[in-house]
């Protein structure tokens, strides 16, 4: 389970304090799949980078099955990404000087994982790409490496997977293809999606949607698939 309670974040601005999330209390239970959507600057990526440790709330608390990661130090929180945590950006961030199997394998042999290379290749084939496992990312669309980042994140085979707009730099079919794969990815092993997007269509397969504007959340529902009228005017409400 993930809980946020009074979770704030601000940063400087000039001689003046930004908030980019307000007092913000949050569950999200194991296995959920939970969309998060919101204009630009709405605070949708900060809240990503919050739950997964990689920055800190002004204030207020953020537990990951019962355990504090703000009290962790640096150390502490490596390991919990590494045991618990899969990321997908719509940044590739792959290693250049490694070919696409490489970057999926290196995760799982640092991890100690058995049968790595086996676990790597049928990565590689989840995602539609044995024919370009010797490429590097340099020789690789940018489609094909956000592909490799998709295998990659599931490495580890991790309880909770944050994707911040993993479709944002695909066109519509890879967009969709990788979409089937962390819903897939979700339902095959129980594990907590968390996806930012500003697709709706996505994220009206979500078991639950959240909206986000200029920090704070207007919305918290069930969506409904496919989109009813009501639907339509709360993606009217988000976007506006």
């Amino acid at each position: 389970m993930i809980e946020l309670f009074d979770v704030s974040k601000q940063v400087p601005s000039g001689s003046e304090t930004l908030t980019i999330l307000h007092s913000l209390n949050l569950t999200i239970p194991d296995g959920q799949f939970i969309s998060i959507v919101g204009p630009s600057g709405s605070g949708k990526s900060t809240l990503l980078g919050l739950i997964a440790g990689l920055d800190a709330p002004t204030a207020g608390d953020i537990r990951i099955d019962s355990e504090s990661i703000v009290a962790m130090n640096e150390d502490d929180l490596a390991r919990l990404r590494g045991k618990k945590i899969g990321f997908v950006f719509q940044s590739f961030h792959l290693i250049p000087s490694l070919t696409a199997f490489e970057n999926v394998l290196v995760p799982m042999e640092i991890a100690g994982v058995p049968d790595a290379t086996a676990h790597a290749r049928q990565l590689l084939v989840d995602v539609d790409l044995t024919a370009r496992a010797s490429h590097y990312p340099s020789q690789l669309s940018g489609g094909e490496q956000q592909r490799v980042a998709i295998a990659r994140a599931f490495a580890n085979d991790p309880s909770i997977l944050l994707a911040d707009e993993p479709t944002g730099n695909l066109d519509s079919y890879n967009g969709r293809h990788i979409f089937d794969l962390m819903v897939e990815i979700h339902q095959r092993r129980s594990a907590t999606l968390i996806l930012v997007t500003h697709d709706h269509n996505l994220a009206e397969h979500a078991d639950r949607s959240i909206a986000l504007s200029d920090g704070r959340v207007i919305a918290d529902r069930v969506p409904v698939v496919p989109p009813t009228r009501e639907d339509q005017s709360f993606a009217e409400v988000i976007q506006s």
